[in-house]
């Protein structure tokens, strides 16, 4: 928890000529530790030394929930007392820490070294020691380094570090032409092979995603290089892309039957393919997605609901909830708000929703209590207090956790909205 300077205050986005409230206050986030819970497992063959305290340790043990004798693929180099005073050299002690985590673990292909809050605060230069250790251990393992830290940040900006440290890793592709795309984002393996499958429907078979199962794995990226994103919080990445010169597919994020139908045509399109084609390439899978969000639309119609700032994911799923299964938007907040990567999506959202950017959670409770939503979506510190007031709440965290996109998850991500509102209900009873 963070507090700034009470700077908050209203502007007019240029691009959708829709009024955003900017707050700049007391935050409620998770740090980007977190992300590495999904990256882990995304990456079978990478390895997370977080470089950081105990508390580092106790957050990732519980957030992964990783029993006592499970072997994960993170761990965390704890920065002692004598580390903060200067008595002991903290890289001799890194350099140990990985050899033997290398020794122990030859599986091992690539090894992230993730800052932390402690970390940054002694000056902690991860860079150059990833780039020393890199020198030592190639080719048979590749070091990387990315922050972490829950400084200014929020937690999904994690995977956005992690990314874009990768994508300036990968080998140059200077030729133009190349009919190549890349899916930036981590997808679900399920997920992935879904999209792979609908790729190929539509005719686009040169396709890349980052990460991908294989943590080592070089595709080129440069001016021949089209991109789109299955995330919305991967800012730095975007732009780690766009300097190599890597082109950008605008289009809305993959949440829902509508989301996923335009984000397919959207990449058909940059590769010539006429939208009737895609749509009846696709028009199987978008008629059984609409069928399955039926009883869904039932369930939700009219309902009220309030995002907390947050995941990044939250302009993208209240459109999801407003245009596909008619919930009344009472408020839209995300911690960042990126209109070059979010502007399709801001462009279907109702004219009339309170989008608002950054967090005061004291005056957001108070809207929030005003507004009496029918379901609050929010950080776990917020969850419980909400939920004694009697407001219905969603875990933000777990629509990270869940395959969500695509149009064979459209009815699991509506579930996920609608089970709290009945199990309100069944508790009313």
């Amino acid at each position: 928890m963070l507090k700034t300077a009470d700077n908050n205050h209203a502007s007019t986005d240029k691009n959708t000529e829709r009024k955003v409230l900017r707050e700049r206050g007391q935050r409620e986030v998770f740090c980007g530790l977190t992300s590495i819970v999904w990256l882990h497992r995304k990456m079978p063959d990478a390895f997370f030394l977080v470089i950081g305290s105990r508390t580092c340790a106790h957050l990732l043990q519980s957030a992964a929930g990783v029993m006592i004798f499970a072997e994960p693929r993170f761990a965390t180099a704890i920065i002692e007392e004598k580390d903060l005073a200067g008595l002991a050299d903290a890289n001799e002690e890194l350099d140990r820490v990985v050899n033997q985590t290398l020794a122990r673990r030859p599986e091992i292909r690539t090894l992230f070294l993730v800052g932390s809050c402690p970390s940054e605060v002694i000056k902690l230069d991860l860079q150059r020691a990833a780039q020393r250790l890199s020198m030592k251990h190639a080719p048979g393992v590749r070091i990387l380094n990315y922050s972490g830290s829950g400084i200014e940040t929020t937690f999904t900006q994690g995977e956005d570090a992690c990314l874009a440290a990768m994508v300036n890793q990968l080998p140059s592709a200077e030729t133009e032409g190349i009919d190549r795309l890349l899916v930036v984002g981590t997808l679900p393996d399920i997920v992935e092979d879904q999209f792979r499958r609908l790729f190929s429907e539509i005719g686009l078979t040169e396709v890349e995603f980052l990460p991908c199962q294989s943590s080592v794995r070089n595709f080129g990226a440069g001016p021949g290089t089209r991109y789109i994103l299955a995330q919305p919080f991967l800012g730095d990445t975007s732009q780690a892309l766009a300097r190599r010169g890597a082109q950008l597919i605008p289009a809305p994020f993959p949440f829902g039957v509508e989301g996923t139908t335009k984000w397919f045509e959207a990449a058909g399109a940059a590769f010539g393919k006429s939208i009737l084609d895609v749509r009846s390439a696709l028009a199987p899978y978008h008629n059984r997605a609409s069928k399955a969000l039926e009883r869904y639309r039932e369930q939700l119609h009219g309902k009220r609901v309030f995002f907390f700032p947050d995941s990044q994911l939250e302009p993208p799923l209240a459109r999801f909830l407003a245009r596909e299964l008619g919930v009344e938007l009472t408020e839209v907040g995300t911690p960042y708000l990126n209109k070059s990567i979010l502007s399709q999506d801001l462009e279907l959202l109702p004219t009339d929703v309170l989008l608002s950017e950054g967090q005061d959670v004291d005056r957001q409770l108070d809207r929030c209590r005003a507004a009496r939503p029918d379901l609050a979506v929010c950080g776990l510190g917020l969850a419980n207090p909400l939920e004694a007031e009697g407001i219905s709440t969603k875990w933000s965290i777990e629509l990270l956790f869940s395959p969500v996109h695509g149009f064979e998850q459209a009815a699991d991500l509506a579930e996920l909205f609608a089970r709290p509102l009945l199990r309100a209900e069944t508790l009313k009873v």
